[in-house]
């Protein structure tokens, strides 16, 4: 792996629960494992501040326990509001290590007005 990627987690970390709290950079990262990928989105929410580690994995999204605010796992994007969560570029190696590149991936729905509601 290159300088930009960190290890923060195991497959085995996640397996129990299919969820898990990082920090990376004194930034907090949510984990998500679906279908045998596995998903990084800053842990808190773009509507609230609430921890998406405690939200709910269900049908390919993350449900924030705030308002429940259903968030893609691929994009980030939720589908009744006009900002996204953060998502973060994710490997795993062979040997089941967890990598997250610290730069969050651009959402292509991202309009630089994300005042907070």
């Amino acid at each position: 792996m290159t300088a930009d990627w960190v290890a923060v987690a195991t497959t085995k970390e996640l397996s129990r629960r299919r969820k898990l709290r990082v920090e990376l950079d004194g930034v907090a990262i949510a984990l998500f494992q679906a279908q045998d990928r596995v998903y990084a989105f800053a842990d808190l929410c773009v509507h609230q501040d609430r921890s998406l580690s405690r939200g709910t994995l269900l049908h390919g999204k993350v449900i924030c326990p705030g308002h429940q605010w259903q968030f893609d796992l691929e994009t980030g994007y939720e589908a009744d509001q006009d900002r996204c969560q953060p998502v973060y570029p994710v490997r795993v190696d062979e040997s089941g290590t967890v990598y997250v590149n610290p730069t969050p991936r651009e959402s292509p729905l991202h309009t630089g007005e994300e005042a907070r509601a």
